[in-house]
Order: C-alpha cells, then structure tokens, then sequence
C-alpha cells in the first residue's frame, strides 16, 4: 500500500494485504441516506478487514436533462459529507468539476475526485493537486489506459505525488462501455494505486429517454476479474433503494447485497496474494 494511503486508514484496516473501497451513493441525496449508508458501510468493513474511503458527490455536474436531480446545495451537501467524516472518523472522497471548486470542497474532504469527462482538463487537475490532498482521476472512457501517463504528469508536475486512478471502462459503441483489464497493470506501472470502478462501468449512457441504464447484476464480475488481475481497490457506488434514488439508480449496487460480496472478494484476495 502506498504511504498516503496507508495514512488516510485505521491500523486495524489491514491496508497492507487487502484491497481498498471507494463506496456510498453517487450522490447527497439528504444527511438521513449518508448517515445511515456510512453506518452500516463501516460496520461491515470493519469486520471485513477493508480500508474504506466514503464516496458521494455533493453535486452532479454531468446530467443528461436539465431536470435531472444534481444535489441538496454545495455547501451543504459539503458540511453532510464532513458531518459523515467526523461522525464515523471516516477518509471521504466527492468529485469537483472547475477548477474554482476545489479549494472550497478540499475544506471538507479527504480525497478529490476528477470525474472521467474532466481527466485532460489541465487547470482542474493543477487546482487539485495544489490542495496537497490526495487526487482520484476517473480514467476517460475515451482514453487508453497509457495515456494517463500524461494526467499523472500533470498533477506531479503540480507538485503533488499523491495519486490515484481509476478505471471505468472505455466506450464500445454509443451506449455501451467494457472493461480492458489489460489497463489495470498498465497504470499501476506508473507507479499509483489503480482502482476498477465496478459500477460506472456497467453504465449503458446515451438512452433515449435522457436516463443512464447500467447492468448492476454483473457488478460481482466486474469485481471478481478486477481483484484477479491485481486492482488496488475497488470502487463501488451503493445505496439503501436504488429503485429510488435519485442519480444512477440503474448501476448502483443494493445495500444489502455489498457485504456477501466483499466476504467473497476478501477470499479472492487473499488466494492472488498467496499465488
């Protein structure tokens, strides 16, 4: 595990074997949904043994419609995430999409998020890195996986070391996505953690009606291959009702469902490591 990571961690997350988790709701929907989502997410990692990154956006940039649902407000979907912070002593990570954002949500968080639309945008990966606080870049699904090379670059050469990638998927025709595991160790020899972000790429985008579709009962597959092909950590969107939710609904994986996962991806973890 790399030094960064390992400090955003509890000692007993057993950081140094395991895989790590971005996990929670695509987006602040209200305190009440966070809250109870951060609860039970640290319950069941804590007895899993696997370092957990609270994920939610404070806001949506990126929406098919103009009525799509894009948050609560920044400043307060920001002031719930800290809330979740400091509640559950927990490392958080939202997305920012200007430049001009990431000074104000690196005053909440843990890790700042690029979303993969925005991986070549220079003066938001140069803002981000400037916080000093650890950069997520969601690789562009019109991107190979080599070509991050040149992201990684950007946010160094910035002045920040501390980096992460993640892989969700590259665009296969125009409304389907797939996964090129191959991508995975081609990033990690850049020298950063690599996450599969198990999720968005089950999104199928671009439907007529203006909604995202996604394939969320194949989540476990895309999370099985990417822990056998050597993924840092995983990233999981997931939520109480996903049937209600207000962004993403359609690729987010049930509450419920995540645990009995994850006791099967700590196994398959444990047998790659022992290879």
């Amino acid at each position: 595990m790399y030094p960064y990571l390992n400090d955003l961690f509890s000692p007993g997350a057993n950081a140094a074997s395991n895989f790590f988790l971005m996990a929670g709701p695509c987006v602040i929907e209200s305190e009440e949904i966070m809250m109870h989502t951060a609860e039970r997410l640290v319950a069941m990692c804590s007895r899993l043994s696997v370092p957990l990154i609270f994920k939610a956006s404070y806001r949506k940039a990126n929406r098919s419609r103009m009525d799509s649902f894009s948050g609560i407000g920044d400043e307060e979907g920001l002031k719930i995430l800290k809330k979740v912070k400091d509640s559950f002593g927990l490392p958080v990570v939202t997305d920012i999409h200007a430049a001009g954002e990431a000074e104000m949500a690196a005053a909440y968080v843990d890790v700042l998020q690029i979303p993969a639309f925005l991986c070549r945008q220079t003066d938001i990966l140069v803002a981000a890195a400037q916080t000093g606080k650890i950069v997520n870049v969601k690789k562009g699904q019109f991107l190979s996986p080599g070509a991050m090379a040149f992201v990684v670059d950007k946010l160094q050469q910035s002045g920040n070391h501390k980096i992460i990638l993640t892989d969700r998927g590259t665009m296969f025709g125009y409304q389907d996505l797939v996964v090129d595991y191959r991508g995975i160790p081609i990033m990690q020899s850049l020298k950063v953690p690599v996450a599969l972000d198990c999720t968005h790429s089950l999104q199928q985008p671009n439907q007529p009606g203006g909604v995202t579709g996604g394939n969320p009962e194949l989540i476990a597959t895309i999370a099985r291959a990417g822990i056998a092909v050597g993924a840092d950590g995983l990233f999981i969107e997931t939520h109480p009702d996903p049937f209600t939710a207000k962004s993403d609904g359609a690729n987010m994986l049930h509450l419920d469902l995540l645990e009995p996962l994850l006791q099967k991806l700590v196994r398959l973890r444990a047998a790659v490591n022992s290879l």
